[in-house]
């Protein structure tokens, strides 16, 4: 599992997961995800668009991590999952916990009003 990080306009942090979110992709960024976006007050986009495969494991990182931002006071949103992960955000009903979108333009602007400290 790859991850790289920048930032884009507004202060909001994009976040670029690339790999399998299995267990051994999922353990392999979980500290350094966990570091990014459940520590401080963040507007932060995960983009999905070359993440493979989601297991459970993966799917509990990114709730987790979303749940522990959101109780900072910042937002995650997701960004274009690919058909299968997509599926399996839908079935586990992570897409109605975390927003999903098809474009980073509507991902960012869900994100507008959202403070990064």
């Amino acid at each position: 599992m790859q991850m790289d990080v920048s930032e884009i306009d507004g202060g909001i942090r994009h976040i670029r997961l690339a790999g399998r979110m299995d267990v051994a992709g999922t353990q392999a960024i979980d500290l350094r995800f966990t570091a990014l976006t459940a520590t401080s007050r963040s507007a932060i986009v995960v983009d999905l668009s070359e993440v493979s495969f989601l297991a459970s494991i993966g799917m509990r990182t990114l709730l987790s991590n979303a749940k522990a931002l959101s109780l900072k006071g910042g937002k995650m949103v997701l960004l274009n999952p690919q058909p299968m992960v997509a599926s399996a955000l839908s079935t586990a009903g992570i897409d109605t916990l975390i927003p999903v979108h098809h474009d980073l333009e509507s991902a960012c602007k869900a994100l507008e009003g959202v403070v990064a400290a």
